[in-house]
């Protein structure tokens, strides 16, 4: 919940002229819904791409305060967030509305950004698997193939911590092998799987150079032009930036 109308175009006319001239890295910012339309306009013609934070599963109705997917989709954006840590945590989210959430962002042609991730650092295989197993695996084989998984240790979120880079290669490891479980070795290889967990330009390196890595969900240094853009350009030089993909909430 950053940035208004204003600071959301004074951010663009910031951000865009410090990204190179690569196109290999995939670049999605999600603000909050009022701004959507002013992201939408201020990066026509870029190669950014814009997402919601939320979505409600239903398409219309009588519920108050709720924004549903072809409301999303019909604004101008591509992808939006689902089940973000901030969302269970604070608004009740479980992993049963994350798989109807889901599913209502893949019927409105949107990409979402399925977040799943411990509170704790020691349970991260018990959370990650029961997450996992009821907020993902009820997809079918071709819905799986078109999200995206977010991983975030909530423990690293915030505190200005970020768990190591082996830490969180084997994390998102363990969540590819559910994955191959569930819908066999070539969907497991290709899904992306982002980490987000206090990504900054000073580690994010380290955790690039991990395989099982693919790109960053971005929370806090996703604020300011110079930090996000720096990412980015980190991602679009990176061997493996043909999939990897820089995700941003404001």
């Amino acid at each position: 919940m950053h940035k208004n109308v204003l600071g959301t175009t004074s951010f663009f006319e910031s951000f865009l002229p410090l990204l190179g001239s690569s196109r290999h890295c995939e670049t999605v910012i999600c603000p909050p819904f009022l701004d959507i339309a002013n992201a939408v306009k201020s990066t026509r013609g870029s190669n950014i791409r814009i997402g919601a934070q939320n979505l409600y599963w239903e398409n219309d109705g009588a519920f108050t305060g709720e924004v549903s997917g072809p409301m999303i989709k019909a604004s101008g954006c591509a992808y939006v967030i689902v089940g973000h840590s901030e969302r269970r945590r604070y608004f009740g989210e479980t992993d049963e509305t994350v798989l109807k959430k889901t599913i209502g962002a893949l019927d409105a042609g949107l990409t979402p950004i399925v977040c799943i991730g411990e509170r704790h650092e020691k349970n991260v295989e018990t959370v990650l698997t029961e997450q996992f197993r009821c907020g993902i695996a009820g997809l079918s084989d071709k819905q799986f193939a078109a999200i995206v998984i977010g991983y975030e240790p909530i423990w690293a979120i915030g505190a200005g911590e970020t768990a190591t880079p082996e830490v969180a290669a084997d994390a998102h490891r363990r969540i590819r092998a559910q994955a191959r479980e569930r819908f066999g070795t070539e969907a497991a290889n290709n899904v992306r799987i982002l980490y987000g967990g206090s990504v900054k330009p000073d580690n994010a390196s380290g955790l690039l150079a991990q395989s099982e890595i693919d790109g960053f969900l971005v929370g806090g240094a996703s604020l300011e032009p110079v930090s996000f853009a720096a990412l980015v350009n980190l991602l679009s030089s990176s061997q493996v930036a043909a999939q990897s993909v820089a995700e941003t909430a404001f």
